[in-house]
């Protein structure tokens, strides 16, 4: 039996949590995956992992073994993308995981004009606003808007993301335009219900960080939802701007506050930081973060406000 293919199996096991999942990722059969698991440790007399019904964990072996074989997994997919790149275009298959709202508005026209500079790229896109696993489900590649905690991910920013408070004009003219943040309390506030419960963040004017609750009148789990609701004179929304930047420059959203510094974010591309990655990975990462950039387009809608 092929010593790196019982190599990649052991690797595959380890980082997707089951023979199963490893399965699935390397498109065989479970019943080839423990055959070369078993055959792996007959030849190297040892007992890498212990296994039960619900999951695999590592010997004391095994973990020596796998900090290794990445290593040498590594080594090899660096040689042959250097071979491969020295001779042919960028090409091979992405799967990457992105939040609906930004893939849909932004990622998308993105990755239509990457794939027309590289025709040999294939793209397996997840639009959802979970946060995937990406070495248990077999991604390459996320796109992250957060303030991102310790991880075993690598991640390079591709671009800032800001918020702002906004309604439509009919609202404001109604219920009055606040004049602070703490005046936000009186109006009607339309709630991103996947964000934390501790309020719109901002910073006041000596720079300390506060946040003002705003009493929900309306929660929902889509930023378009949200903005549109908004639109229709609903309440008050806290929303990123790339979500809003087009009713912002069509009048139908006015932002209020712009003298303080509301939310915050980057947008990230993560990626397993135990694997080499890829050529045509890092050539999407670099295509991303320079059409982003650091002054998104999306930000032109609060220029000359």
């Amino acid at each position: 039996m092929n010593r790196f293919d019982e190599m990649e199996a052991f690797v595959r096991i380890v980082e997707a949590g089951s023979l199963t999942a490893a399965a699935d990722q390397l498109d065989v059969a479970k019943s080839a995956v423990s055959r070369r698991l078993a055959e792996l440790e007959r030849r190297l007399g040892v007992q890498l992992l212990n296994r039960t019904t619900r999951r695999v964990t590592l010997t004391d072996a095994g973990a020596a073994y796998y900090q290794r074989a990445v290593d040498v997994l590594a080594a090899v997919d660096d040689a042959e993308s250097t071979v491969r790149e020295a001779s042919s275009a960028v090409s091979g298959r992405i799967r990457l995981a992105a939040p609906l709202s930004f893939g849909i508005a932004h990622l998308g026209p993105a990755l239509r004009d990457f794939v027309a500079l590289h025709p040999a790229i294939e793209l397996d896109i997840d639009l959802n606003d979970r946060q995937v696993d990406l070495v248990a489900e077999g991604f390459d590649l996320a796109i992250r808007i957060a303030q991102l905690a310790d991880s075993q991910l690598a991640a390079r920013r591709l671009t800032c993301v800001q918020h702002a408070v906004l309604a439509s004009p009919a609202w404001w003219a109604e219920h009055g335009t606040p004049a602070t943040p703490e005046e936000l309390t009186r109006h009607q506030g339309l709630e991103y219900s996947n964000a934390p419960a501790s309020g719109w963040a901002y910073r006041d004017v000596n720079g300390r960080k506060r946040a003002v609750q705003v009493p929900a009148r309306l929660r929902a789990s889509n930023g378009e939802f949200l903005r549109d609701a908004a639109i229709a004179g609903m309440g008050v929304i806290f929303q990123p701007t790339f979500i809003t930047h087009q009713a912002i420059e069509a009048g139908q959203l006015v932002p209020t506050l712009t003298d303080y510094v509301w939310l915050r974010l980057d947008a990230w591309a993560v990626y397993p930081a135990t694997r080499f990655l890829p050529q045509r990975v890092r050539t999407l990462v670099d295509f991303l973060a320079e059409r982003f950039g650091d002054t998104p387009y999306w930000d032109d809608c609060l220029a000359s406000r």
